[in-house]
Parts: C-alpha cells; sequence; structure tokens
C-alpha cells in the first residue's frame, strides 16, 4: 500500500516535470498557448500528487485505531476522554 502509493505519486511528479521542460524546450517553438497550457496542466498536477500519496486506504491503520496493545488503548482512551467498553 504504502510502495503503491509512492510510486503513484512519483509518477505523477516525474510527468509533471516532463510536462514543463516538454512545453518550454520543445513545444513553446511551435505553439507559445500549448505551452502555457501544458504548463498549466503541470500546476495542477503537484496538489494532487501528495492528496494521492497521503490518501488512506481501506487497509491502512487509522490514527485512532486501536494498537493491539491493552496497556496503550486504555492509556490512549483515558487521555482522549473515552471510555473503554
Amino acid at each position: 500500500m504504502y510502495a503503491r502509493r509512492r510510486r503513484n505519486y512519483f509518477l505523477m511528479m516525474g510527468g509533471c516535470v516532463a510536462l514543463f521542460v516538454s512545453a518550454w524546450a520543445v513545444v513553446r517553438l511551435w505553439s507559445m498557448p500549448v505551452a502555457v497550457g501544458m504548463c498549466v496542466v503541470a500546476m495542477v498536477i503537484p496538489p494532487v500528487a501528495a492528496m494521492v500519496a497521503n490518501r488512506r486506504g481501506p487497509e491502512d491503520r487509522w490514527w485512532d485505531d486501536p494498537s493491539g496493545d491493552p496497556e496503550s488503548d486504555e492509556w490512549w482512551d483515558e487521555l482522549d476522554g473515552r471510555k473503554r467498553h
């Protein structure tokens, strides 16, 4: 799960860099509006890549899930003001 998210992040960021570099190294020679459009698309990719990389999967442990250590879970529940059933 972590490796898949990391791979997706790096693929998206690599695509972002490729778009930006190709826009100003090659595409601008033929069409400036297309190069600017490619840069706009490249500008949108990093926030989307960050959301993809930080998305919680169904198999991921969430921050408030029990850890399996009864003493630790009891301590955290007391700290959070929750009673264990």
